[in-house]
């Protein structure tokens, strides 16, 4: 059997980072992942990140932090109310106000400074550009452009024969397409947290624009979310 290569996964206790972080194990990659308490709502998905790396047998899961709080901007940072629906038609056109300034580029900047003292040249990410909530920073054109950068501003992009690669799965998948692949895996739903505003003991509010893509995705796929008594 070959040696596993290292790789960074970016870990957000999400349903989608968690299926991410599954595809690299069944890759042969090695996973090291980091996550980031960078003043979001609750410390909900930070649990869950740390339970699902410590299931899924992840080598070394690192939480950065990082304070946009300071910024604001978002509702996932700021004193804002965080929009709710009755229904995935009624969420609203445009870039919500759910969007984290420049998240997925600080994220990412992380990931690769992680990357470079591993000698990885690998880093997962589960953005996705078909269910999501319209954030600019989950296209894969910004993927390809930030693997340009990469490769031009770090020592292992000029230096190493393996240029840097960012891996972004499913990015051209459904939620419900997700779903499924995730189930395949073995990966336990159960665990991972979604909601953008959960109530304190962490149960999801059914109506932000996560929870009802999410319920969309359970629903589509014929399976039922273990975060609900019933799929929707």
């Amino acid at each position: 059997m070959s040696e596993l290569k290292n790789a960074v996964v970016l870990l957000s206790g999400g349903l989608d980072s968690t299926t991410t972080l599954a595809i690299a194990q069944r890759k042969d990659f090695e996973p090291y992942a980091i996550s980031f308490r960078y003043g979001q709502r609750h410390e909900h998905e930070i649990d869950a990140a740390r339970s699902i790396a410590e299931k899924m047998n992840v080598r070394r899961h690192v939480v950065c932090a990082i304070d946009l709080r300071q910024f604001g901007g978002s509702a996932l940072t700021d004193d804002l109310d965080v929009p709710k629906s009755s229904s995935v038609e009624q969420i609203g056109e445009g870039i919500p106000i759910t969007y984290v300034p420049a998240r997925n580029t600080i994220f990412l900047s992380f990931a690769l400074a992680f990357a470079e003292t591993l000698e990885a040249s690998d880093i997962f990410i589960g953005v996705n550009a078909l269910d999501y909530s319209g954030y600019p920073d989950c296209r894969p054109e910004y993927i390809r452009a930030f693997q340009d950068m990469a490769n031009l501003g770090t020592k292992a992009g000029v230096e190493s024969n393996a240029p840097i690669t960012i891996h972004a799965p499913l990015i051209d998948m459904t939620k419900a397409q997700i779903i499924k692949k995730g189930v395949s895996l073995g990966v336990d739903y159960s665990m991972t947290h979604s909601c953008y505003d959960p109530a304190e003991d962490g149960r999801p509010c059914g109506k932000c624009d996560s929870c009802l893509l999410r319920k969309k995705g359970f629903k589509e796929a014929g399976l039922s979310d273990p975060l609900f008594e019933t799929a929707t």
